[in-house]
């Protein structure tokens, strides 16, 4: 038997770097705040909880300040009771034919996948932004146990297995009053926001 105080608990999880190919489409960044109302009135949630998962440059890679980037951090965490889950990007020297060069990664899956499982118990719908199909194993396990798991993702970037593996696909891109301040290019585009 359900227990009483997740019947209707709706845990979002946000996994930032996939999020930018819709926030290209777009061109904008989403608004936090209005989204995470519109979950709430989607799925009637008593309690809505939300994680927030990013990795960020390591000071001295950028040209451009990351204070804004931080003081964003800060603002999900306090303004809006995030849960904020972030990590430097691991910068990897490749050396390959052409010589060497940096690339940087800045997976959080394994993340997401332990916070869904630790707080198993306190939700009965999982809500993920991200379209990486690496998350199709997760989804698969959360709905034989008893959990609705919704994806909310953009058509230019869901994998088809996660697309059709949950209780249902929103396009983000199709969602109107989400969409919040204009994608602003610099002279190298940076993940993340």
């Amino acid at each position: 038997m359900e227990n009483e105080n997740v019947k209707n608990t709706v845990f979002v999880f946000i996994d930032a770097s996939n999020l930018w190919e819709a926030f290209k489409a777009k061109g904008r960044f989403i608004d936090y705040e209005s989204t995470i109302k519109h979950i709430n009135q989607e799925f009637g949630a008593s309690t809505i909880k939300t994680f927030y998962y990013t990795a960020y440059p390591a000071d001295g890679t950028r040209t451009y300040n990351l204070d804004e980037k931080h003081k964003f951090f800060t603002y999900l965490k306090k303004g809006l009771g995030f849960a904020v889950i972030k990590k430097e990007l691991k910068r990897i020297k490749v050396v390959n034919k052409d010589g060497e060069r940096i690339e940087e990664k800045g997976n959080m899956d394994v993340e997401i996948t332990i916070d869904v499982l630790h707080h198993f118990k306190k939700y009965n719908t999982a809500v993920f932004f991200t379209g990486d199909s690496d998350f199709l194993a997760l989804v698969t396990y959360l709905r034989n146990h008893g959990k609705k798991v919704f994806i909310f993702s953009s058509k230019n970037n869901i994998s088809q297995e996660l697309r059709t593996g949950a209780d249902g696909y929103t396009d983000i891109l199709g969602i109107d009053g989400i969409w919040g301040r204009e994608l602003k290019h610099r002279g190298e585009l940076e993940k993340g926001i």
